[in-house]
């Protein structure tokens, strides 16, 4: 329920708090004294569309705070979890108003946007009113009354779930059909090209490790000649190592003779013959591994060219010819055995549907009996609201073509207000006084089944006589035993009728010259009580007639 609510520099209201309790609490007050300033504020604390001229004059913002004690298990708190939001405690909704039009809303002073703020509020209270464009008279809200009425919003979830299956079915049948379609168009192209890529067998990495190889290979032919030319000095018959081999072994013969002469040199020639030798060897050796098949390296370019140009062909890289060649035979697959997996879909889809219809026509039958009982509920209400020649009626249409997560109807609500007239919707037919006592009657007859926990009715009371009114406060009365109920209301028979009293005025300045005109709004209870309901009898000139009648409409309402 709405706990409380505080304003600051909003139109006449400079500062303001209000705690509300449960049960049925009215709001009374002279014509101007501020009633509508103080819904048009809750109505921006519930998200409505901010508008500058809210924010009193000279002050660069007004603000609007409104403090719900909400019970756990309300649908609230999945929206909450939907978005991220904490649900612990209360939940406290805030809006500022800037004086430059543009306005900031907060959840538990967690900054949200105010479109979410608005399906917030619009889960905690409804505003209704002999104007009313929203709620009750939204047909789009009907069918969900209508099945909250009739205790079948757990059907309706089974319901929905059984309707995604059965969509989820059907788009993969559409999709299976458009794939088969499609390959089957291209089935030769397909087999051709998988042959092609089966012969070309592509591997993992492949290209990368062909290009290098014949990388290697192309840099050791450059050099190949090179180093043979160098091998065959040194080890062909032009070679200077046996000649130097030859001095060698002569020079050794002879050093005994001048060993100073020769240990010199001889040992020079010695290692420069070894030099030699290695080199020779390390020529031999690089010649091996510079070694290559010259097929090799034709067999490697034509195997790098094919991939590549396979690659250029079905323009995907060399590393995705394998898996296009996988994709395309499972394609194939897909056209030769389409027919069994198509045969299959159409099988379970025509399964799914036929749950989900079973499902919506035993709902549908229960709607209408739901509609049934709805009617009489209703109807039930209406003599003693003066609408006793007025019905309501509760219009359901079923089309299985217009099938739905919500099943196969359509609701509407619909009035005919005298025998004889063409009933219709009732923001359409009913007058702005029956407008009101069409949807008293009906949110008597939901009670707290599909409703918000707070309820605002705004003067639905006015322009009826005395019975209607009381009759109007016997039902607003009734209906605050299930839900939270605020009522604005000039009916001195409504009022008698409340938990609680607030009374609203307007004081003109300091000195009673109008300088700095405000709202205000106390609770008053007993003999102010009286006071008040004895001027909503008599007017301006209270008088004792007037106070004893207000004295019998309390103590009528309290038995």
């Amino acid at each position: 329920m709405l706990a409380a609510l505080t304003i600051s520099d909003v139109v006449l209201i400079d500062r303001l708090h209000i705690d509300f309790s449960s049960g049925l609490t009215v709001l009374t007050g002279e014509t101007g004294a501020g009633k509508s300033i103080l819904l048009d504020s809750l109505s921006l604390a519930l998200g409505a569309r901010g508008d500058a001229g809210l924010v009193r004059a000279g002050c660069d913002r007004g603000q609007v705070t409104a403090v719900f004690d909400v019970p756990k298990g309300h649908p609230v708190y999945e929206l909450l979890r939907e978005n991220h939001l904490g649900e612990d405690g209360e939940i406290i909704l805030r809006r500022v108003q800037n004086a430059d039009g543009r306005t900031r809303a907060f959840l538990n002073d967690q900054p949200i946007g105010a479109t979410l703020m608005k399906q917030i509020g619009a889960a905690l209270v409804e505003i209704h009113g002999q104007h009313d464009d929203r709620a009750l008279v939204d047909t789009a809200s009907h069918r969900m009354l209508l099945d909250a009425f009739g205790g079948h919003t757990g059907e309706v979830a089974e319901i929905g779930h059984k309707w995604q299956a059965w969509q989820a079915s059907r788009r993969e049948l559409k999709t299976l059909q458009a794939k088969i379609e499609e390959t089957a168009r291209e089935a030769a192209y397909l087999k051709s090209s998988v042959e092609e890529l089966s012969a070309l067998d592509p591997q993992p990495d492949e290209e990368e490790a062909l290009a290098a190889r014949r990388q290697a290979m192309m840099a050791a032919e450059k050099i190949a000649g090179d180093l043979n030319d160098a091998f065959e000095t040194l080890n062909g018959g032009g070679s200077p190592i046996p000649v130097l081999s030859g001095l060698l072994r002569g020079l050794e013969r002879k050093k005994g003779q001048l060993p100073e002469l020769l240990d010199p040199p001889v040992a020079a020639l010695a290692e420069s013959l070894d030099r030699l030798e290695e080199a020779r060897h390390g020529l031999e050796l690089a010649l091996r591994a510079a070694d290559f098949d010259a097929g090799e390296l034709e067999r490697t370019e034509e195997r790098l060219f094919a991939l590549r140009a396979a690659s250029r062909k079905f323009k995907v890289p060399v590393d995705r010819l394998a898996e296009l060649r996988d994709t395309m035979a499972a394609d194939i697959v897909d056209i030769e055995t389409g027919e069994q997996r198509l045969e299959a879909l159409e099988k379970q889809v025509g399964i799914d549907r036929e749950r989900y219809l079973t499902a919506a026509r035993l709902l549908s039958d229960r709607r209408q009996g739901a509609a049934k009982a709805l009617t009489g509920a209703v109807e039930a209400e209406l003599a003693d609201l003066k609408l006793e020649r007025a019905r309501f009626i509760v219009e359901i249409s079923s089309d299985e073509a217009r099938a739905g997560a919500h099943g196969i109807d359509e609701v509407e609500f619909c009035v005919q207000t005298n025998p004889g007239t063409r009933p219709g919707p009732m923001l359409k037919v009913a007058s702005g006084g029956e407008l009101s006592r069409f949807l008293l009657a009906l949110k008597v007859a939901l009670a707290d089944r599909g409703s918000a926990p707070t309820l605002v009715f705004d003067e639905i009371d006015t322009g009826v006589g005395g019975a209607v009114a009381e009759a109007i406060g016997v039902r607003l009365a009734r209906l605050a035993r299930k839900v939270q109920v605020l009522s604005v209301t000039h009916a001195p028979q409504v009022a008698a009728r409340a938990d609680g009293h607030l009374l609203i005025s307007k004081t003109d300045g300091k000195d009673g010259e109008g300088g700095d005109v405000r709202t205000g709004v106390e609770e008053i209870a007993e003999r102010r009580r009286t006071e008040e309901i004895a001027r909503m009898l008599a007017g301006a000139t209270i008088t004792d007639e007037a106070r004893a009648a207000a004295d019998k409409l309390l103590a009528s309402a309290e038995s």
